[in-house]
C-alpha cells in the first residue's frame, strides 16, 4: 500500500573520507556514514546496494547541469555503522561532508 508521499527508495549518507591509514590515502574506496546506521549489523544490510552522489555542474549537457557518479557499497567498516563504498569514478575530495543517497536496491530480502 503506497502512502501519499509513495515509496522511500533511497536513504541518506554522508561522505566522509576516502580509505587511509597514517600514511596512506586510497582514493578509490570512499567511507560512507550512512543516517540511522549506528552498528555493524545494520551496515551489513546496505551491502551490495547502489550509492549515487548527485552535484551540480557549471556546463549544461543534454537539457540538464545535473550529474550522479554511481558506486556501491562493497563492505562494512570498523563498529560504528560506517560502510565503505567504491565509485566508477572517484569521488572528489570537494565531496567531503557532503550528501549521498544510498539505494535501497538491489534488495536482498
Amino acid at each position: 500500500m503506497p502512502s501519499e508521499h509513495g515509496h522511500r527508495l533511497y536513504v541518506k549518507g554522508r561522505h566522509l573520507s576516502y580509505q587511509r591509514s597514517k600514511h596512506q590515502v586510497n582514493p578509490n574506496t570512499s567511507l560512507i556514514k550512512i543516517d540511522g546506521v549506528d552498528n555493524t549489523d545494520a551496515a551489513n544490510f546496505y551491502l551490495g546496494k547502489k550509492v549515487a552522489f548527485v552535484y551540480r555542474a557549471k556546463r549544461e549537457v543534454r537539457g540538464s547541469n545535473i550529474r550522479v557518479i554511481w558506486g556501491k557499497v562493497t563492505r562494512s567498516h570498523g563498529n560504528s555503522g560506517v560502510v565503505r563504498a567504491q565509485f566508477r569514478h572517484n569521488l572528489p575530495p570537494q565531496s567531503f561532508g557532503a550528501s549521498v543517497r544510498v539505494m535501497l536496491y538491489p534488495s536482498n530480502i
